[in-house]
């Protein structure tokens, strides 16, 4: 592993300090040139097909580090800023209804009538994204609204948890979020024809991360997101858009997503001129073709091509990130398994730190 801008200090220190002199050599300080780094997202889980990568990876370029997470290990996350806010799980491209009705004994079969809440992958939709949380990541832009302090404002969910990216279709579950005494939620929830008994969860807030997520598997909390500021992106599948015209909901997979929570920044730099991804260095920041963004897709499926032919990487550009510490990089993808070789579902990245 490279650890970034490291000072190789050369001191030359006498054996007893009763020896020093006036004329004694004076400390040494080498600093060399930043080293390059590279990591191979690990995507995928076994022998899967690298389309259909199984996890999700989220990079720290700090610590040289990744998390890979299985995108089908949870199915809710709870904010864990002031907001009380869920989020679904937009890597299985999960789908949701908020109901009128407030009780879960109310809801049945018959209120799933007619109803997909997913994305049809050969007849592409708009109307399809109103299943989903809004793609630029708005905590105030979900399908499940403000978990409201009266329980009885608070309206029962069906949740489709989603079959993007190969993920095995799995029952319908409903569900209900209130407010619990602590400062966090409670969530309640049983499949569709469920009228008693149903599982629930007491989900506390900690400041330390994002979002506290939830497997509707076991009723408990699974790791996913690291600490907030400890992540840069998140690369994988995700529901998403179609590229041109009118834009219809999707399930794409090699994603980049940056951690608009950390207000992470990032510019798309195209080679031009005298601007290329190895000459690229502190003095370029200033340059008119650097613009930094904190939308969420500032990256998105921008840094490759895949049409029925083709896949490849998109060598015209490169990135620069500032993270949350006040680090900045340059980044270029190297391979994903198209025209420049390796193996999709495990992508292969450079960067190299700037300042």
């Amino acid at each position: 592993m490279n650890r970034i801008n490291k000072l190789i200090i050369t001191i030359s220190i006498a054996l007893s300090l009763a020896a020093c002199t006036k004329n004694e050599t004076e400390p040494t300080i080498v600093v060399p040139a930043p080293s390059v780094s590279t990591l191979t997202l690990e995507g995928l889980i076994g022998a899967e097909d690298g389309a259909a990568a199984g996890n999700i990876v989220y990079v720290n370029l700090s610590t040289d580090t990744q998390s890979p997470v299985a995108r089908i290990s949870w199915d809710l996350g709870f904010y864990a800023g002031a907001n009380f806010r869920v989020i679904l799980n937009n890597t299985t491209s999960a789908g949701a209804l908020v109901l009128p009705k407030t009780n879960l004994t109310e809801v049945g079969e018959s209120d799933t009538l007619n109803l997909t809440l997913s994305t049809n992958l050969r007849a592409p939709s708009a109307e399809h994204f109103t299943f989903f949380d809004n793609l630029n990541a708005s905590i105030t832009s979900t399908v499940i609204p403000e978990v409201s302090v009266t329980d009885t404002d608070n309206r029962v969910i069906l949740l489709n948890r989603g079959t993007g990216g190969g993920i095995p279709a799995r029952p319908w579950l409903k569900f209900k979020v209130t407010r619990n005494t602590t400062g966090g939620y409670t969530l309640q929830y049983g499949t569709i024809t469920q009228t008693t008994n149903f599982s629930t969860v007491q989900i506390q807030k900690d400041p330390a991360y994002n979002f506290k997520f939830i497997s509707l598997n076991t009723g408990s909390e699974v790791s996913v997101e690291p600490t907030k500021s400890d992540w840069d992106f998140v690369w994988g599948n995700s529901i998403y858009k179609t590229p041109g015209g009118v834009p219809l909901a999707y399930s794409y997979s090699d994603l980049v997503f940056i951690n608009t929570f950390a207000n992470i920044e990032v510019a798309e730099v195209m080679i031009a001129g005298n601007i290329t991804y190895e000459t690229f260095n502190t003095a370029n920041l200033t340059s008119s073709s650097v613009t930094f963004s904190k939308d969420r897709d500032v990256i998105g499926a921008n840094w490759r091509t895949i049409d029925m032919n083709t896949r490849s990487i998109l060598f015209d550009r490169f990135y620069v990130i500032k993270d949350a510490k006040g680090n900045t990089y340059k980044l270029r993808f190297n391979s994903f398994g198209g025209t420049e070789g390796g193996t999709r579902g495990k992508p292969v990245i450079q960067y190299e730190l700037l300042n």
